[in-house]
C-alpha cells in the first residue's frame, strides 16, 4: 500500500474530508468531521509508513499481541487507537478491515441527526 492508496480509499467513503489540522505533515481523516485515521506524511517518505486508527478497546489488545506491527496509538489515547505499520506483517486485507472498522466506530458514536444526515450523502 502507499500513501496515495490509502488517500483514495479513506476519500472514497461517505461524508470524509482529508485535513491538515495539527501541522503540514500529520494528514488526518475525519467523517463528519470527527477523526478516523491520522497518519504522518513524513513517515511515508522515510520508508516506515503508519496510520493510526480508532479500535475497540479488546480488539486492539488481541490485535497488538497478533501482529508486531500493530502498536498502540503514537501520541493516542493507547486504550482506542491503534498504530498500524504499514507493509509489515499484518496483511493488507486486515489493514483495509481495519480502516473500515475506524469509520464504523466513529459513525456509531455520531448523534443521531448526523449519522442521518451522513445516510443522505
Amino acid at each position: 500500500m502507499d500513501i496515495e492508496h490509502l488517500r483514495e480509499y479513506c476519500i472514497s467513503k461517505k461524508g470524509v474530508t482529508e485535513e491538515f489540522p495539527f501541522d503540514n505533515d500529520t494528514l488526518v481523516f475525519k467523517v463528519m468531521g470527527k477523526m478516523f485515521a491520522l497518519s504522518s506524511l513524513k513517515r511515508w517518505e522515510e520508508g516506515e509508513p503508519s496510520i493510526n486508527l480508532k479500535c475497540d478497546p479488546d480488539r486492539a489488545l488481541e490485535l497488538r499481541e497478533q501482529y508486531n506491527s500493530i502498536k498502540p496509538g503514537f501520541h493516542m489515547s493507547k486504550k482506542h487507537w491503534n498504530t498500524v505499520y504499514i507493509n509489515a506483517d499484518a496483511p493488507y486485507k486486515l489493514v483495509i478491515e481495519l480502516i473500515d472498522h475506524s469509520y464504523q466506530m466513529v459513525v456509531k458514536a455520531l448523534p443521531k441527526k448526523v449519522q442521518e444526515q451522513l445516510n443522505k450523502i
